[in-house]
């Protein structure tokens, strides 16, 4: 198997290399909130209503843009300013020279190992279609990565 992720920068990963370095954890799909004086950036277990729970993917991934106002499209230029990415994600972690972790799918094969290790937010995450957005602040989380 090509190791790709040793060798290369983001910057130099084509864009099926880019886009297998995903772990499938579904965290940057979650729901965060920012207080504006501090800009303090709080985590929610509500997932946006393209994520797919089960499989932790968005479920329209090329329109999601479009159909999300808020939705971000991760590069290797916007990765450095944006602050809420997890500290497991593949994209921060290569980008700060560190290894992928042990139970990545391109270090194991299996892309059910993130689920596995509770990496995910198959375990509990719930769709933003299911809250009110006068209750997500009742839904705020602390991240223990």
């Amino acid at each position: 198997m090509d190791k790709f992720w040793q060798t290369k920068q983001l910057h130099e990963m084509n864009g099926d290399e880019w886009e297998s370095l995903c772990d499938g954890c579904g965290k940057c799909c979650l729901v965060k909130l920012e207080d504006y004086d501090t800009e303090e950036i709080y985590h929610t277990n509500v997932a946006c209503k393209l994520l797919d729970l089960k499989q932790c993917r968005c479920s329209d991934y090329k329109g999601r843009q479009d159909l999300v106002d808020d939705c971000v499209k991760l590069d290797p230029d916007s990765l450095k300013s944006i602050r809420w990415l997890p500290d497991t994600c593949s994209y921060r972690l290569i980008d700060e020279g560190k290894p992928l972790p042990d139970w990545h799918h391109l270090v194991t094969g299996n892309r059910d190992d993130v689920h596995q290790v509770l990496g995910s937010v198959r375990h509990f995450a719930v769709s933003e279609l299911e809250v009110k957005k006068q209750d997500i602040e009742q839904h705020i989380i602390q991240w223990v990565d």
